[in-house]
């Protein structure tokens, strides 16, 4: 320890014993300030899950994986920013190659040289709006790397999960090109990271359930292209609380037979399908 801070130490120390009392409630404030924060945190969190889940319409079509899906864990993307406490990720992959993998390439191409948007299955596929509502937010615009890399996505991702300030930073740099849908009061859809130029809806405009919003993209947080969808409580992405989601109807592979599954909530082992 250096001087300057063995000093400091020492000052710190005196200070301590000198005003022992305070020192000791000062802690005591804090103590009970912190596990009542944690208290009322764990509470919120416990009475939105006491809720049922808001049923919507499975959002793509085809064949998909959900990686983080909050029917394996919650929150289901490590945190409860941004409103993603229940949201899913949505990848296609080739079910009969080792390691199920999203890309047509192998797998040194995409740890070495990278992977290009067009070998990867599910982008530029379709995406429908899960329900009813009015379209409160729509950006488009947002570039998308040419290829996928490992070590630069995984750099990326870990930027904006530990350094994203929604109050300087853009929102788009974590959502990319986005779509927002007002379902009900208190209710919003956002369907995150979409192709650059494929959003075919505007600010204001009613839509139907199953109607084209846009095709699956990497724009923005993007490990690799996916849909990222999610239920919040707010259209303001950079406040909002996620809430609770199932879907109304869709099909898992389960012994050796596709299965119907009503109002639920995909793991990350299904293979899922809705047509």
């Amino acid at each position: 320890m250096s001087r300057r801070y063995k000093n400091l130490f020492i000052m710190l120390k005196k200070c301590i014993l000198k005003h022992k009392k305070i020192t000791i409630c000062i802690f005591v404030i804090m103590l009970i300030f912190f596990n009542s924060a944690k208290k009322w945190i764990d509470r919120r969190n416990a009475m939105l899950e006491m809720y049922e889940p808001i049923i919507v319409e499975f959002p793509l079509r085809g064949e998909w994986l959900s990686p983080n899906t909050p029917g394996t864990k919650v929150p289901s993307h490590g945190t409860n920013q941004l409103g993603t406490r229940y949201a899913y990720d949505f990848i296609q992959v080739d079910w009969n190659r080792i390691g199920t993998p999203a890309y047509r390439v192998g797998v040194m191409q995409y740890l070495f040289s990278g992977v290009k948007l067009s070998d990867y299955y599910c982008w530029g596929q379709e995406v429908y709006s899960p329900c009813d509502g009015i379209v409160v937010g729509a950006e488009d615009g947002y570039a998308e790397n040419e290829k996928t890399n490992l070590l630069a996505d995984m750099s990326n991702a870990y930027k904006n999960a530990h350094y994203f300030d929604p109050e300087k930073d853009d929102i788009q740099s974590v959502a990319g090109n986005y779509v927002i849908i007002k379902y009900s009061e208190n209710v919003y859809a956002a369907l995150c990271h979409l192709q650059t130029g494929s959003i075919q809806v505007s600010v204001g405009q009613m839509i139907k359930k199953g109607e084209v919003i846009g095709r699956v993209g990497h724009s923005g947080n993007s490990f690799a292209p996916h849909l990222h969808f999610q239920l919040m409580d707010s259209s303001d992405i950079s406040v909002a609380n996620g809430v609770p989601c199932a879907f109304e109807q869709y099909e898992i592979f389960r012994d050796n037979e596709w299965q119907i599954i009503e109002n639920g909530i995909p793991t990350d082992k299904d293979r899922i399908r809705f047509w």
